[in-house]
């Protein structure tokens, strides 16, 4: 019985942790490994072989393109992009929002994630399991979680563009569009979460 009882705490354990440990200090993803191979990350490159270079990464240092219907860019560097990451349970993105941009709502599925707001004014909110809403102004400076798995979005709210960088406890955290599974077309989708902000009485002149 106590050796049931210990099996099914570790399988709780297991399933409710982050990214599992790394058992060496550094794995870099080894170059065209993560298209060989079905495993649960990415294979090593060998340690003779890792240099600086591997921890490094200038792919944020630019704005993406913001010339699409949602007004918005997100570019996401995970393990199979940022090489050193590998193992790390860590991945970063970082969000360009034009004057009118947004990023509809969308999950992580096995992360959480930290906004943190670079220039501009951002409105950015998330969903309960009880469908209660959290949502707030955030200015350069701010920080901001949405939680592991729930539903989660973020506006523009001022006069100019706006750029946040997010950190995740993942080095793989995935994303699911809900207009994607609901087949919700873009409009209807940027629409209903314009509306949700706007009827919560939130504006870019509120207090933090």
């Amino acid at each position: 019985m106590e050796f049931f009882v210990l099996i099914v705490f570790c399988a709780i354990f297991l399933s409710a942790s982050a990214d599992p440990d790394n058992m060496q200090d550094t794995c870099p993803t080894a170059p065209g490994e993560q298209s060989m191979y079905f495993i649960n990350g990415y294979s090593c490159k060998n340690p003779a072989e890792i240099n600086a270079q591997d921890f490094k990464s200038t792919k944020l240092t630019v704005a993406g393109d913001t010339d699409n219907y949602l007004q918005s860019s997100v570019t996401m560097l995970t393990a199979s992009e940022f090489p050193g990451l590998n193992t790390l349970g860590l991945s970063v993105s970082r969000t360009d929002l034009d004057r009118d941009g947004s990023v509809p709502f969308h999950s992580h599925p096995r992360s959480s994630e930290m906004l943190f707001v670079v220039s501009g004014v951002v409105f950015a909110g998330f969903v309960d399991t009880n469908d209660k809403i959290f949502q707030t102004v955030l200015r350069k400076g701010d920080v901001f979680v949405f939680p592991k798995g729930l539903l989660h979005f973020c506006l523009s709210g001022g006069f100019e563009r706006a750029t946040a960088l997010s950190f995740y406890n993942s080095q793989n955290p995935g994303v699911v569009n809900i207009g994607g599974v609901l087949g919700i077309d873009q409009e209807r989708l940027v629409n209903m979460t314009r509306s949700l902000v706007s009827g919560s009485g939130v504006t870019d002149h509120d207090e933090l």
